[in-house]
């Protein structure tokens, strides 16, 4: 067993704190990568404080990881020593049911197998990026394409293909015109994959303070919501909605500024339910979907494209002791626009 450092929550609402837990050896297949940097999601923090239920503790959390491969096994033909990888949010799947046989491991029938909070094949608590190394089989470890900042490309593999998956599989591109409603962690990455997949884009938000960031970052429209505004003005006008929003809000109001064959994507996860009318849908053929992330085929293509691109995560950099502060700050939506953990901060405590 390989003893290995991270940050861990103990119990539920705790606060992170060091932590000493073993991985597991090598196998032929497998891939041992020495952690620089991983960021922090929000559903970090939702797993960390039990809010969705069902946490196992303790728990070492993050799945937007980005290292250097230290070890290869002996059947590992994908890496070598010293390749720039990366680890999304799952490390296993069933990897014969229909799902993965399509390349959609996020959706195993059998369920995929995430990278921390969740039990590997063998019923054993898996850990996440804050710690100092991890071992993944070769299926599912990424390449990170060369010329690309690792700390901006960290966050791409959870809040980066959160939103590059539905704008592929729902056709955004030249012509449309795309709404980003909430200009967080996901809403900043949508902004730039619609622009970049060629859509006109605008950024809903509660907040006038994120109007300059949303224009820095590609949007040619902003406009602010509240449940004192009205969005009379912008009925009917988007082809596609991307929803990241993680609180109950209004979803029926955002229906009504589609078009007909309108598509409204949630990708935000508020922990309650939200409150549809059937008619917001029928009366314009709308669409309501959901997406998660995406299969490794999908997300190694994702991270090709932000390279071709130029494309990463604005992120500010902090050190694994911060890690409680930017909880929470992330809670406040205090971050431009997400944090990732310099791991050398931890051999450094």
């Amino acid at each position: 067993m390989l003893p290995t450092r991270g940050y861990a929550a103990m119990q539920a609402g705790s606060k992170l704190e060091p932590f000493t837990f073993t991985r597991r050896e090598v196998g032929p297949d497998d891939v041992l990568i020495t952690i620089r940097y991983c960021g922090i999601c929000h559903s970090d923090i939702h797993q960390a404080r039990d809010e969705w239920g069902g946490s196992i503790f303790p728990m070492v959390p993050g799945h937007e990881i980005v290292g250097t491969v230290s070890r290869v096994g002996s059947a590992v033909d994908r890496f070598r020593e010293g390749d720039i990888v990366g680890v999304g949010c799952f490390v296993d799947s069933c990897r014969v049911c229909s799902s993965c046989a399509r390349g959609l491991e996020q959706y195993c029938e059998e369920g995929m197998i995430l990278t921390y909070n969740g039990l590997d094949k063998q019923g054993q608590p898996t850990y996440g990026g804050y710690s100092t190394q991890i071992v993944v089989d070769q299926r599912y470890v990424l390449h990170i394409p060369s010329g690309l900042p690792l700390e901006g490309t960290a966050p791409l593999l959870c809040a980066g293909i959160t939103t590059y998956s539905p704008l592929r599989q729902w056709g955004v591109g030249p012509g449309h015109k795309l709404a980003v409603v909430g200009l967080g962690g996901l809403g900043h990455m949508a902004v730039k994959l619609g622009r970049a997949f060629g859509a006109e884009v605008t950024v809903l938000s509660h907040s006038e303070i994120k109007r300059k960031d949303a224009e820095r970052l590609g949007a040619s429209d902003f406009v602010v919501i509240s449940q004192e505004t009205s969005l009379a003005h912008l009925a009917r006008r988007f082809d596609c909605m991307v929803d990241t929003v993680s609180t109950v809000h209004d979803v029926d109001a955002l229906l009504e500024l589609l078009k007909v064959d309108g598509t409204l994507i949630l990708v935000g996860a508020p922990n309650a339910s939200l409150s549809i009318s059937p008619f917001a849908l029928i009366l314009k053929r709308r669409r309501l979907v959901g997406s998660l992330i995406g299969g490794i085929r999908e997300t190694q293509e994702m991270l090709d494209f932000c390279a071709a691109h130029g494309i990463t995560s604005d992120v500010e950099v902090i050190p694994i002791h911060y890690v409680n502060e930017a909880y929470e700050r992330v809670v406040r939506g205090d971050v431009r626009f997400r944090f990732v953990i310099d791991l050398a901060s931890l051999e450094q405590t």
